[in-house]
Parts: structure tokens; C-alpha cells; sequence
């Protein structure tokens, strides 16, 4: 089993005529609704791939949060890990042009508040591995702490920190690190994170303890390595219309990929192939019709 462990956010999604600058004036063409969240997306595209899988998380006592639990439920995800609360639900404005650009803004809600007293530890013994995304960590440092504590604890943790954390630092970020399986940020959050060249900073990763480094480069495709084999995994040919959630889909065919105890150049393709996928379409869940076992040769 594959649990998750992060924000669960109510994506609302502006199709605009253009992303504005400050001072500048746009238009909305759409709005749609998506249930979201970093982690929580992942963890959906897993599950419906037919993996089985778990969240831990919180929601509030609103209508978003009934959103986000139907959604799991629908998917066959394991809700027992996520707790309610009074409060607001985690809320992402996503403002996206034409050519599949976007811009957001995030009410992180009550999905910073979810205490290490609150974490199912049965989820956590379970799962062969916690996949565990940012916080926003506006509103309290507890989810965070949180954790912090259950890389303690897990059989295997896999970690995309977002920009989130990697402004926090490298030092407030080692607990986790020197805990995680599978490192999977993108270039940009990789480099700002050590301060060098992505290639340099896998291998400071993997000499911290990170087992595995998979690093997303957008239209390169991704970066891959050990320590012992590197790999650069070209993507595939796409034509975006939404890439939100697409650093997302890579986590979900690269884990899918690796449950299965494949190579790592397998996952890193296997990812690279969901998250082509996924970007041809609106919602960061748009998984319908990836088959992540029926992938072409480049």
C-alpha cells in the first residue's frame, strides 16, 4: 500500500484570457472545480492505476471538505487517515491561459494544523511507503513537525518538498531527507535547495541518505540516479492544455513504476509518460484512459 501525507485543497480553476502582471487587467473565460492538493493528487492517480492506497490528511467542516472526501471515496482511496476539524478547507485559485500556464493562490485552511497526535500510525505501519508533499505552513508549524515524525517512522518515504519547503532551507529539511527513499523535486527547487548544479545536488542528496533522486526538467524530461547509474529520461511529446498537477502525475507513474520494483530509468519514463498525459487535459486528477503499463518507444 502507498499512503499520502499532505494538503488537501479544493482546486478552482480560472481559464483566463491571459495570466496579469501587477497593475495589469485580465478576463475569466471558465471557472472549474477540482478536488487538489499535491500529495493528494498523486495519491488519486495511484489508486485509480488500481494501486492500493491511503491519505492522511485534514479537512474542515465545510462543503469543500465533503468534496475531497467523495472524491477519495469514489477513487477507493482509504479515508480512515484524514480527520476533520472546524474550520476552512485548503482552497487553490489556479489562473490558467491559453498555452497552459498558471499562476496560484493557496488558503492553506486547516491542512496546516494536523498535530503527530492526529496521524493514523496504523496508515503509516501499513504503507510500503509514505509519499509526503508541502505545506504551506502559514498557519501554524504542526503538519510540518508532523512530518518530520512519521520519516521517523515509515517504512519508506517518498519526498517532492515544493517551493514551500525549499524555502525553509536545507537544515529545517535534513530530518526528513536523511529518511526519504525517493527525492523527487524539479530542477529550480533542487538547485535553490543546495545552491549547485542539479547533477551535484543528488549526489549531496544521496550522501545524506536519500536512496533515489528523480529530478523533474519540464520538456527535458527528467533526471535520475542512485549514485551508482544516472539517467536522462527524455519526455514525450505533448501539447499542453493545463499543466497543473503535472509534477504531480510524474510522482504517480514514477511510484506506480517502482511498487512494481522496476529500474529506475523504467520509472523515471513511466512518470515522464503519466505526466505527458495529463497535461493534454484540464485537472491536475484527469487520470481517465493513462494505462501507465502501455507506454511507446521515443
Amino acid at each position: 500500500m502507498i499512503a499520502g501525507f499532505g494538503a488537501l485543497n479544493l482546486d478552482k480553476i480560472y481559464i483566463v484570457d491571459k495570466i496579469p502582471g501587477k497593475d495589469e487587467e485580465g478576463y475569466v473565460i471558465d471557472l472549474e472545480l477540482h478536488p487538489g492538493g499535491s500529495a493528494a493528487n498523486t495519491i488519486a492517480g495511484l489508486a485509480d492505476f488500481g494501486v492500493e492506497t491511503s491519505f492522511i490528511g485534514k479537512i474542515g467542516s465545510d462543503e469543500e471538505g465533503k468534496l475531497l472526501l467523495k472524491d477519495f471515496l469514489r477513487r477507493r482511496v482509504d479515508t480512515s487517515g484524514i480527520v476533520s476539524a472546524e474550520g476552512r478547507s485548503g482552497v487553490a485559485m489556479i489562473f490558467v491561459d491559453g498555452e497552459g500556464n498558471r499562476a496560484i493562490l493557496v488558503d492553506p485552511g486547516v491542512n496546516d494544523t494536523i498535530s503527530f497526535d492526529e496521524v493514523s500510525k496504523d496508515v503509516v505501519e501499513r504503507a510500503e511507503i509514505v509519499h509526503m508533499t508541502s505545506f504551506i505552513c502559514k498557519n501554524g508549524l504542526d503538519s510540518f513537525r508532523s512530518q518530520i515524525e512519521v520519516s521517523r517512522i515509515a517504512s519508506g518515504v517518498s519526498f517532492d518538498p515544493g517551493l514551500p519547503y525549499v524555502e525553509r532551507g536545507l537544515e529545517e529539511l535534513k530530518p526528513i531527507l536523511k529518511n526519504t527513499t525517493l527525492l523527487l523535486p524539479n530542477r529550480r527547487e533542487l538547485e535553490l535547495l543546495f545552491g549547485m548544479d542539479y547533477r551535484e545536488a543528488c549526489i549531496e542528496a544521496i550522501n545524506m541518505g536519500v536512496e533515489i533522486v528523480a529530478v523533474k526538467l519540464g520538456k527535458e524530461g527528467c533526471y535520475v540516479t542512485d549514485g551508482k547509474n544516472e539517467h536522462h529520461v527524455k519526455a514525450f511529446s505533448a501539447s499542453p492544455v493545463d499543466t497543473t498537477g503535472a509534477g504531480d502525475a510524474f510522482n504517480a507513474g514514477f511510484l506506480y513504476a517502482w511498487q512494481k520494483k522496476k529500474e529506475i530509468v523504467d520509472c523515471a519514463r513511466t512518470g515522464n509518460f503519466v505526466a505527458g498525459k495529463l497535461i493534454e487535459r484540464v485537472g491536475a486528477r484527469s487520470y481517465d484512459g493513462i494505462d501507465p503499463e502501455n507506454i511507446p518507444q521515443l
